[in-house]
């Protein structure tokens, strides 16, 4: 009889291994190595599947049909994934414990109830408990089909007779297949559990969420084939100790990336916030020193931010460059750039930059923001809160335009903002100006410092 063969699989990357190491050659993680049967030998030299119904075809004579969509009934979550719920489409959302991802997918479902019947399986929480969590809310979700289940193939069992339009698993860590032996949340049950929910989802139309959970690092736990397998992955951020919730889109078949959606956590559970650029904004009394208010882009919608920023005298050796919300690396080359091309040097000075809100900005465009604000509070000379400022700031000292730059001055001359310093490339044409809004157009930063009021 011939001995069962083995296999060693990385929990952290899903590398296989012949045989056990105490470190993965692959990602470098330390003790991840777990033993799983491997599967059986292909004895045939060749294909013998039938071809069936698969067919070469030109792509013009391929139906460009538009993808029917349901709405969410939350205009934010329906921002991120592209316009709604894709029939057959599976969205992975992540997120810190506690930061509301099993709040927000049972408002999904109670406000989709009468019009797409949907399908909550928890694996983590008993009925009763998503009974609690729904009363709390004030949900009307008495009619919402709800399953307490680990097992992937009871799951698909249950849903072939249920048929719902919607499944939600909360969470895809816990569920597990038995036709492995390994244990729940493990690299080859994560991937063989998410491979028969996704076959499910495509081959009846069924849309699929699936919860996952995230390390310490911030990323969905298992291998980064998960994120391969699905069609979206939405990320909730945001410290806990917040009162506000950003959900990104880091990929969407469906849609464009990048996209933001903002809620407020409530006692009646997260709630849509309309204007997200006043949560960003201090809206000071009186001018204060070292505070810029930019325009950023997230996705399709641009986003006021107020950039804050402190210089006091260092008594260190290596003067201190924090950042909250920009890159700290490239806060350390804008202040090159402000001593090569600005003459001011701030190299007995420590620099604190901050981005109200705890928002987190990684687009270029807030570079001469950033650069202001320093100079703002380097000067103890507040800037007039009227003005806005936005542009990406290059080594040799030129000032580049940035994508959408009319959409951003339209959203600041929305928000009662009078005074505009933007790239020159981002300044309107003539005759094409926008009410209200007096805009300088600046090509180097020279000009830029010149044209502060």
């Amino acid at each position: 009889m011939s001995r069962a063969r083995t296999q060693f699989t990385c929990d952290a990357c899903g590398a296989q291994l012949p045989k056990w190491a105490g470190q993965c050659p692959d990602c470098g993680a330390w003790n991840t190595l777990r033993e799983s049967a491997a599967p059986a030998r292909a004895t045939g030299r060749g294909s013998t599947a039938p071809i069936g119904d698969a067919r070469v075809r030109r792509l013009d004579d391929v139906s460009l049909e538009d993808t029917p969509r349901t709405t969410t009934g939350m205009s934010e979550l329906d921002r991120v994934l592209g316009g709604g719920l894709v029939p057959g489409s599976v969205i992975l959302i992540g997120g810190d414990p506690g930061i509301g991802k099993s709040t927000l997918l049972l408002q999904m479902l109670a406000a989709l109830l009468p019009r797409l019947p949907g399908l909550y399986v928890s694996g983590e929480e008993s009925l009763e408990q998503v009974h609690m969590r729904a009363q709390r809310l004030g949900l009307a979700a008495g009619d919402l089909a709800v399953l307490a289940e680990t097992c992937v193939e009871r799951v698909l069992a249950l849903a072939a007779s249920h048929s719902p339009g919607l499944i939600v698993v909360d969470s895809v860590q816990t569920v597990f297949s038995e036709q492995l032996t390994s244990a729940p949340g493990s690299v080859s049950q994560l991937r063989e559990s998410a491979a028969m929910l996704v076959r499910h989802a495509k081959a009846s139309g069924t849309a699929l969420v699936l919860v996952g959970h995230v390390t310490k690092e911030g990323v969905i736990a298992g291998p980064r084939v998960l994120e391969h397998m699905v069609d979206t992955v939405l990320y909730f951020q945001d410290e806990q100790t917040s009162r506000y919730r950003v959900i990104r889109a880091v990929k969407n078949r469906f849609g464009a990336v990048n996209e933001l959606g903002v809620f407020a956590m409530t006692d009646r559970g997260l709630r849509e916030v309309a204007n997200p650029s006043a949560i960003f904004l201090s809206r000071h009394e009186q001018p204060v020193p070292g505070s810029v208010v930019t325009v950023t882009r997230e996705g399709n919608r641009p986003l006021l931010v107020e950039v804050q920023a402190l210089v006091d005298a260092s008594h260190l050796h290596n003067p201190r460059r924090l950042t909250l919300g920009p890159d700290a690396n490239r806060l350390a080359m804008l202040l090159a750039v402000l001593h090569r091309h600005g003459g001011i040097t701030l190299g007995d000075q420590d620099v604190f930059v901050n981005v109200v809100g705890g928002m987190r900005v990684n687009e270029t465009g807030i570079d001469l923001a950033v650069l202001l604000a320093v100079l703002s509070s380097f000067r103890d000379r507040p800037l007039p809160t009227d003005l806005v400022v936005f542009g990406e700031l290059g080594l040799a000292g030129e000032i580049r335009p940035v994508p959408g730059g009319e959409e951003r001055l339209r959203e600041a001359a929305k928000h009662g903002f009078t005074q505009a310093i933007v790239p020159q490339g981002n300044a309107p044409k003539s005759g094409r100006g926008i009410a209200g809004l007096t805009v300088t157009g600046v090509g180097r930063l020279a000009e830029a410092l010149d044209a502060l009021p």
